[in-house]
């Protein structure tokens, strides 16, 4: 079937695409510098330093497997969601890498570093080794911008996601990404170091640039969103919504544990660095003590292990750990995952009888624990290890006589949470009252994957007859109905 003159692409169209386009070959060209200062064959690098291949070895090869945790969030994401919404959420998962890839690569990065530069990764830029620190913090960058698509699973247009995902990519995760990780104030100001002892608030792998930042700008999206349709009932108590596969979701829970040992233990950025081992370790125990911290809490509470709460305890282990995994003891590990199960359980509670709707338990697992991972590196640091380096001043924490260390990390938690927060609901707010951010109430019954994407990913199972798309729009008419009744309950 032919289109339509409406739905034809007009020479207007094609023109302003035309435009855009020039103009960001225009935009390149002139960030390039005539002279390129860097070393694009590495062939300087290795002269300098001719042990230099086990550490670019050492990063890409941990890039590469935190690269992987996207289709370990998928896969997760995908299990807690309805069967219904499943491409939704892969196509989400896949995008929100690509166009931050790109986004990271025009400005992201240039405005972490604080590197003019760095634009297109252009000029000096042009060079092995900012190349390979930019493939590392590029797949962190994906990690903050990937946690949202849970948490708001089900609701948002794919369009608002893709604008978010350029958004976070560019902008909201550099800006903090920059404070701490590019010789920003919150690591390197005089005062922030007075008070740490000779160091700033620090942050070793994430907790707070990559998961905190993700997990409180979902939480603004959850809030602006609204929850989902039957997700509570009239007097606002909150009414189970199960995912459609406990195998994806457990298959994606162990893609993203495997894949955190790139993400921690490659944040020492050498091989050299035989401190690793601990990390390692760290990371292991902390999400092994946190899962099964969350499973026996579920087994009190509802006289069953609940299998996706002791999942969501295992990735909030991880992101508690990410912090502080190179400065702390392994015992101090194990006390950080349990208080990480905790928080991941009885914060999700919190939050659902609060009316906020959060499909995957994001904003607990990656916001909140994202929280305690910082706090955590202000009391159990040890002083066996040093700001990244082993000659660098070793890091102590409150339990070990260093008060000003852990306000700093108490700084660094404010910072984290009003620069996240409030970014991101200045963002979909904005996006909100313009372009509109949540599908029809017929869209989202029927399911994202027909209405954004027209394909499904069980066509038997969603629609095993041909008149059952029907029979749904014209059920859905009364469930709208219901959902605009009056509430009296705490939806909040």
């Amino acid at each position: 079937m032919g289109k339509t003159e409406s739905e034809k692409e007009t020479p207007v169209g094609h023109r302003q695409l035309t435009a855009v386009l020039v103009l960001a070959l225009v935009m390149m060209l002139a960030l390039i510098p005539g002279v390129m200062a860097g070393d694009p064959t590495g062939a300087r690098t290795l002269e300098e330093n001719p042990e230099a291949p086990v550490d670019y070895v050492w990063v890409l090869i941990c890039g590469f497997l935190v690269m992987f945790m996207q289709p370990g969030f998928a896969m997760l994401e995908a299990g807690f969601s309805r069967a219904k919404n499943v491409t939704n959420v892969l196509m989400k998962n896949l995008v929100d890498y690509a166009v931050g890839s790109l986004a990271f690569f025009v400005v992201g990065y240039a405005i972490m570093m604080n590197n003019k530069s760095a634009f297109f990764l252009a000029g000096e830029s042009y060079d092995v080794g900012i190349i390979l620190n930019w493939f590392f913090m590029l797949v962190f960058c994906a990690t903050a911008a990937t946690i949202v698509s849970g948490a708001i699973a089900e609701r948002p247009k794919f369009s608002i996601y893709v604008i978010y995902s350029v958004i976070i990519s560019a902008i909201i995760y550099p800006i903090y990404g920059h404070w701490l990780w590019g010789g920003g104030w919150l690591s390197s100001a005089d005062f922030m170091t007075a008070l740490g002892g000779g160091y700033g608030a620090l942050d070793f792998a994430g907790s707070g640039v990559v998961h905190a930042v993700g997990g409180y700008v979902a939480l603004a999206a959850c809030l602006l969103l609204g929850p989902r349709i039957g997700r509570y009932d009239k007097e606002g108590k909150p009414i189970p919504i199960p995912g459609h596969s406990i195998s994806l979701a457990v298959l994606g829970a162990f893609i993203l544990w495997f894949g955190w040992f790139g993400f921690n233990p490659g944040s020492t950025l050498s091989a050299h660095e035989l401190r690793i081992s601990v990390i390692a370790v760290n990371t292991n125990l902390c999400a092994a003590a946190a899962a099964v911290t969350a499973m026996f809490i579920t087994w009190k509470k509802f006289g069953k292990a609940d299998v996706v709460m002791t999942v969501n305890g295992a990735v909030a282990g991880l992101v508690a750990i990410t912090a502080p995994c190179a400065w702390v003891a392994p015992w101090a590990a194990v006390v950080i995952g349990i208080v990480a199960g905790f928080i991941v359980c009885y914060g999700y509670w919190f939050l659902e009888y609060r009316g906020v709707d959060d499909v995957v338990g994001a904003i607990p697992v990656h916001g909140f624990n994202g929280t305690w991972g910082l706090l955590a590196l202000g009391l159990f640091a040890d002083g066996t290890y040093g700001n990244y380096t082993t000659e660098a001043p070793f890091i102590t924490g409150l339990l070990y006589g260093n008060a000003g260390f852990f306000v700093c990390q108490l700084i660094s938690v404010v910072v984290n949470f009003a620069w996240a927060f409030g970014t991101g609901f200045l963002l979909f707010y904005i996006l909100k009252h313009t372009m509109g951010i949540r599908v029809t109430p017929e869209e989202e019954l029927v399911g994202l994957d027909i209405s954004e994407h027209g394909a499904v990913s069980y066509p038997d199972f969603v629609y095993s007859e041909p008149a059952r798309p029907t029979r749904i729009i014209r059920m859905s008419e009364a469930v709208i109905e219901r959902e605009n009744e009056p509430r009296t309950g705490g939806r909040g």
